[in-house]
């Protein structure tokens, strides 16, 4: 009997070490500079879309962890970068994804379709440099220059206001701080005779869904 009892100390020992190297090493795992100097804590909700889209904390700018992150099977990037999070609204709100990058701004340059998930459909992306004619939509993608961060910066439109000339934005790490509401930025913008200019640093101008992606088609989670 003793040694029935020795026997399951012994193994219940070697499973407090195990679950605590496990812990220890995916601490480990996040770098210092996700820890140090963080805004909001690494992972902390930031705030939620209109359409339920959460944005997470990436600590500080110059936080990276290579972590990959998935929405039900579907790869949507590198926790938490801005990359991830619009890939991630993209994904919720449209069923569709765009292709990998390095860094935010060759979404710019190089990313010319996003993909529908379901049915693999390429549905085009249209560029449109701030003072486009055509004014930014809910959904087109605003895309910033390298010169910001040398990455440069992808946040989605959520909200387009005629009447008081302003859009909002939803986003990851940018600042890093908490929204004020279910939009990360407000961006005021100004109709110069036919062109429409976002008043808004580095901005290069928007990505737009050239054609209607059925929203949800394929049951993805709205949680985000």
């Amino acid at each position: 009997m003793r040694s029935i009892h020795l026997l399951f100390s012994v193994i219940s020992l070697i499973a407090l070490i195990s679950i605590s190297s496990c812990a220890y090493d995916a601490e480990k795992s996040i770098p210092a500079s996700c820890q140090t100097k963080c805004v909001t804590p690494y992972g902390a909700v930031l705030g939620v879309s209109t359409s339920g889209v959460k944005a997470y904390s990436n600590c500080q700018s110059e936080c990276v962890t290579y972590h990959p992150n998935r929405l039900n099977g579907v790869y949507t990037g590198v926790k938490w970068q801005c990359v991830e999070f619009a890939r991630r609204w993209l994904l919720v709100n449209r069923n569709a994804v765009y292709g990998e990058v390095e860094i935010a701004v060759d979404i710019w340059n190089k990313i010319n379709h996003i993909t529908h998930v379901a049915t693999q459909k390429k549905i085009p992306l249209e560029s449109r440099l701030n003072g486009s004619t055509q004014a930014p939509q809910v959904g087109d993608l605003l895309i910033y220059a390298e010169v910001f961060y040398e990455t440069g910066h992808v946040a989605v439109v959520t909200e387009v206001n005629h009447e008081s000339g302003f859009i909002e934005v939803a986003e990851q790490n940018y600042k890093n701080e908490v929204w004020p509401g279910n939009y990360a930025r407000r961006i005021k913008f100004i109709k110069n005779g036919d062109e429409y200019w976002l008043l808004d640093s580095y901005l290069l101008g928007w990505k737009h869904i050239q054609s209607q992606v059925v929203s949800n088609q394929a049951g993805v989670s709205r949680s985000g």
